[in-house]
């Protein structure tokens, strides 16, 4: 079988969520071809990039250099897939063009947030972010592109009982999910011996788009003053002037960090932090779970699939997001949250996600013999 993924939405310099997702299955695929699992006989995986920089955040595998999705093009993209003979496409998103495609196409819809939340990310072009707008305005877009493909998948229970609730496709969907980067988790012994050595300091870790609601921590941290909260992802100017009301002494905005940094953060950091109003997965908060650092996070539905041992708050309360926090300074609490953290992070892997989306993959093209 002939796979090619789809790798143009690959950030250079430091991935984002899609970038990140497509990157690490990507590596899990390649350590089971290595490997050699029997999923993986006569399995031929091919990267389909846009730009050459992509390949510094992408693993060291074959790979076919394409437009970019954003090019003009896009609907006819697969007319140049098609002469490279693949059996099955997989796309991390759902726009890739699909016009006399003649293979199996399985397609991506993380979640359903911007038709709640309908401002575009401020990265795209000015057209695309019109177009976005006028996308979410309905949902039968969304239901022609994702009835293009084979199958669909998504990231979690959440975001596939949306897609059913409404009706988004009549196509099979699975679920390939998000997790902490392989051989990230800690034992449980070094999570503990890391509680004694963990300082004040709080992280957020995501954008600052307006759903993701950064002001209710912000506010939070006024009645927090022995704690300092760490912003540690890039944010625009124009953002960031406008949640200055809210910044107090204790709050640094780090504009982005390494992920060498991030992993010593989440090491020595009380605790990670989101008042998001909605998620397709939340990787942060599973990726600090790994670490042994406990989450306070949104009392919302995808927060509770994949960390159900977080702290839950009310995402419009900021005292509620302090008196989270103020029982973390009990220790026998504070240690029972991170045990159980663990736990939770220990249900999701890459492996198993690629073996999902393999699996996926080979019933469709035994399906045609």
């Amino acid at each position: 079988m002939r796979l090619i993924i789809d790798a143009r939405y690959t950030r250079y310099g430091f991935h984002d969520g899609i970038s990140r997702y497509t990157a690490s299955l990507l590596e899990a695929l390649k350590k089971l071809h290595d490997e050699q699992h029997p999923l993986c006989a006569d399995l031929e995986i091919i990267m389909a990039i846009s730009d050459i920089r992509q390949l510094k955040m992408l693993p060291d595998m074959d790979y076919i250099l394409v437009s970019s999705p954003t090019n003009i093009r896009e609907p006819f993209i697969a007319r140049t897939l098609n002469k490279y003979h693949p059996d099955v496409v997989f796309s991390p998103m759902q726009t890739i063009g699909s016009w006399g495609k003649k293979f199996h196409l399985i397609l991506t819809l993380h979640d359903l947030i911007y038709y709640e939340h309908p401002t575009p990310p401020s990265f795209l072009p000015r057209p695309i972010q019109w177009g976005w707008r006028l996308f979410h305005r309905s949902y039968t877009p969304q239901r022609l592109l994702l009835n293009r493909a084979d199958a669909v998948a998504t990231v979690s229970q959440t975001s596939a009982q949306l897609i059913r609730q409404h009706h988004l496709t009549k196509k099979p969907l699975h679920i390939i999910p998000n997790a902490a980067a392989t051989g990230s988790i800690v034992s449980e012994e070094q999570a503990q011996d890391r509680i004694a050595h963990r300082q004040k300091t709080l992280l957020y870790m995501g954008s600052f788009m307006e759903y993701k609601n950064v002001e209710t921590l912000m506010i939070a941290m006024k009645d927090l003053p022995e704690y300092r909260l760490l912003l540690l992802s890039r944010i625009s100017e124009q953002r960031q002037q406008e949640l200055h009301q809210y910044v107090t002494d204790n709050i640094e905005f780090c504009h982005g960090v390494s992920d060498e940094e991030y992993q010593q953060l989440l090491a020595t950091s009380t605790a990670l932090l989101t008042a998001s109003r909605a998620e397709g997965y939340g990787l942060p908060v599973v990726e600090a779970q790994a670490q042994g650092c406990p989450v306070v996070i949104s009392d919302i539905d995808i927060f509770h699939e994949i960390a159900p041992h977080g702290l839950h708050c009310n995402p419009e309360d900021p005292q509620a997001f302090v008196q989270a926090i103020r029982t973390l300074e009990n220790t026998a609490h504070y240690q029972q949250v991170v045990r159980e953290g663990l736990r939770d992070a220990q249900r999701f892997s890459w492996k198993e996600s690629a073996l999902q989306l393999l699996n996926v993959a080979t019933n469709m093209t035994r399906a045609n013999t």
